[in-house]
């Protein structure tokens, strides 16, 4: 049977895997702050890359056609909000697994 401590690791740590994107396991926790700013940072990441479509990329019989090929360089700035934001999952994870592990009795 688990303890009170290593059920709410694993339910964190549930929420944390599957809702990630949508601030689940912040909302669990009661921070309803950090819930919100994890939508937004998350919801402006993922369609900052509809809008930042690299221009030149066109369809030539059916094939991409890479020859005027022109990157958008903002499109840096959503690669590294989404890494950090990465590192951050991957740091609260391990927290989480350190919380269940040191659960006393």
């Amino acid at each position: 049977m688990l303890r009170k401590q290593e059920k709410n690791a694993v339910a964190r740590g549930l929420l944390l895997g599957v809702g990630w994107g949508l601030g689940l396991d912040r909302f669990y926790e009661g921070d309803k702050k950090g819930g919100i700013l994890s939508l937004i940072g998350w919801g402006i990441v993922f369609n900052s890359f509809f809008f930042l479509k690299c221009s030149g990329v066109e369809y030539v019989n059916g094939v991409k056609d890479y020859s005027n090929y022109s990157p958008n360089p903002l499109i840096v700035l959503p690669l590294i909000a989404g890494a950090y934001g990465g590192y951050l999952i991957i740091r609260k994870a391990f927290n989480l697994a350190r919380q269940f592990e040191n659960a006393q009795d």
